[in-house]
């Protein structure tokens, strides 16, 4: 006899949209927050909610791909220090899945900027921001960022 397996479930009501829903035109980028801190992910997840965005958190680099191969990101948004794989490793891992994904990456360690160093030797170039991260600030950046994927995205509600 196999032992019960037991994992977290949500319902599907609680499940954001990135399409519209119910007959609604707001567009809804998808956006993937991860930092290892869960309350950092949580409140940063939950400000892009609020403010028009498809934000799901994630607490380490694994648990982001997963999300994010079953609802791929428009925009990541990572810190660079986590535990296993860094956010840089993680960064770069996103933009061979899904080239156009947007990547923001921030940190409150000196040591982030030798592995974003290291990143630019290998052609890889991203943007980093230091936190504590305002809430204003993140907003300005995320809009600002998928601003640049192009016309298709150009006013859309959000």
């Amino acid at each position: 006899m196999s032992p019960k397996l037991s994992f977290p479930t949500v319902p599907i009501k609680d499940v954001p949209a990135s399409v519209p829903v119910n007959g609604s035109t707001t567009y809804r980028p998808v956006v993937l927050v991860v930092d290892d801190e869960s309350a950092i992910a949580d409140t940063l997840a939950e400000i892009l909610t609020r403010s028009g965005y498809t934000a799901m958190p994630a607490y380490d680099a694994e648990e982001a791909l997963e999300t994010a191969l079953l609802m791929p990101p428009e925009l990541l948004i990572t810190d660079v220090m986590l535990p296993g794989m860094s956010g840089i490793e993680l960064a770069v891992t996103v933009r061979r899945i899904f080239p156009d994904c947007k990547i923001l990456l921030f940190s409150g360690q000196a040591a982030a900027s030798d592995l974003l160093a290291s990143a630019h030797r290998t052609g890889h170039e991203f943007q980093l921001f230091s936190k504590p991260v305002h809430p204003s600030d993140l907003l300005g950046w995320a809009s600002e960022s998928l601003k640049q994927r192009g016309p298709q995205y150009a006013g859309k509600s959000m």
